[in-house]
């Protein structure tokens, strides 16, 4: 298939490398960041007729080979909803959700775990390790468990209980970093030197942006086989966005589409250090998240340049929101569209109204929002706003209240 990697993040100063050397180079530091390349053509592309279910029938297009798929856990083919009632409430009549809660652990870090982790036992590793928020760290946890790899996980000692939880029931040896998160991220890549283990991190591992690029060419497929006019997406780390706008340029390049959708970066109002790089055309600068929305409160971005580029080539923007507004979607997706989201995971959401606003996109066009994680993880966030009703076992009072205003 001529799969060739590619070193520099920015496709400057190109260095190839053959694909039978990659793990090695990955594993020892030697390239730093790097990104695929492929032979395209619409033959890496599945047919339309094809019935391989999930994400691996894009292994054309993903850095596998030819060897079996053993990796044990269902991974990909999240449905693409167009709840009517969300379509009514949004007035956006050629609305869609991608809906990621619908993995094994309900986010879409369950992609990246399973491509890290099928590399990982064609290799021969013993340990796997990352850093995390919560959810990168349940999905390699639970990924761990199905294939029998340990797992060594740093989080913020301030990590949800809900997800900590996860990660201790699924066998995960857990490490919480009194400093928060940054050093959380540095010290798991010290120690994944220092002790020979294989570095899942996102914005450091290629093969998670590889495997998350996969939720475009899903989109492309569920819209019969076109590309919405717009994508809004969470940005935390960033490489969630990046991964997308990748799928979609790799569709291009592959003859199956002229265009990119445009990305809608959507960062919350208490941690927004890209969307601030992006107005004043400045360095990303550090910040110190103050958001309930955990999955994008990352302080230091590791793949902000990425993400700058991207949403620059792609046409697209920026936005913020706020917490009461990611509150506000959560109950919204929950009432209108019959899906349970997290704060970060509804952020795309919420970024509707202000992408609107900003003319980023138009009510006319095709909009598909990623709802990227469950709310059933953080159970604390889902508030509705009206009680329940206690009554004795009546009809007569079940005739009450279901009357009441």
């Amino acid at each position: 298939m001529g799969k060739i990697a590619y070193a520099s993040v920015l496709r400057e100063d190109f260095t190839q490398v053959r694909y039978d050397d990659l793990y090695q180079a990955l594993a020892t530091g030697a390239l730093g960041r790097i990104e695929y390349c492929y032979a395209y053509g619409p033959e890496l592309l599945p047919a339309a007729t094809s019935t391989t279910s999930g994400m691996w029938r894009f292994r054309n297009l993903l850095p596998i080979g030819d060897l079996p798929i053993t990796y044990p856990l269902a991974i990909g083919d999240t449905p693409l909803v167009a709840p009517y009632r969300l379509r009514e409430a949004t007035g956006i009549p050629d609305l869609w959700l991608k809906d990621e809660t619908r993995t094994p652990t309900g986010s879409n870090k369950d992609r990246a775990t399973a491509l890290v982790l099928e590399h990982a036992m064609r290799n021969g590793v013993q340990t796997v390790s990352c850093a995390s928020t919560g959810n990168v760290a349940a999905s390699l946890a639970v990924g761990a468990a199905a294939t029998g790899i340990a797992a060594t996980i740093f989080v913020p000692a301030e990590v949800s209980e809900a997800k900590l939880k996860l990660m201790l029931l699924a066998g995960a040896t857990v490490l919480k970093v009194r400093e928060g998160y940054e050093a959380a991220f540095e010290l798991s890549q010290e120690a994944a030197r220092t002790f020979g283990w294989y570095d899942r991190n996102t914005g450091v591992n290629p093969l998670t942006l590889e495997a998350k690029k996969t939720v475009a060419f899903e989109i492309w497929e569920q819209l019969r086989r076109r590309v919405p006019d717009a994508v809004l997406i969470p940005v935390g780390d960033g490489p969630t966005l990046s991964a997308m706008v990748k799928g979609f340029r790799e569709l291009v390049a592959c003859g199956a589409s002229d265009r990119l959708p445009r990305a809608i970066g959507v960062q919350a109002e208490g941690c927004q250090p890209v969307k601030r790089a992006w107005d004043t055309g400045k360095p990303v600068r550090s910040v110190r998240p103050e958001t309930v929305a955990d999955g994008i409160a990352v302080g230091a971005p590791i793949s902000a340049s990425l993400v700058l580029r991207d949403v620059r080539e792609s046409g697209g923007g920026f936005v913020t929101v706020s917490d009461e507004s990611m509150l506000q979607a959560i109950r919204t997706l929950a009432a209108t569209g019959g899906i349970l989201a997290e704060p970060a995971g509804a952020a795309a959401f919420a970024g509707l109204e202000p992408a609107m606003e900003a003319g980023l996109i138009d009510q006319d066009e095709t909009i598909v929002v990623h709802v990227t994680g469950t709310g059933l993880k953080s159970p604390q966030y889902l508030q509705p706003k009206v009680p329940p009703i206690e009554i004795n076992a009546t009809l007569e009072e079940v005739e009450q209240a279901i009357e009441s205003p």
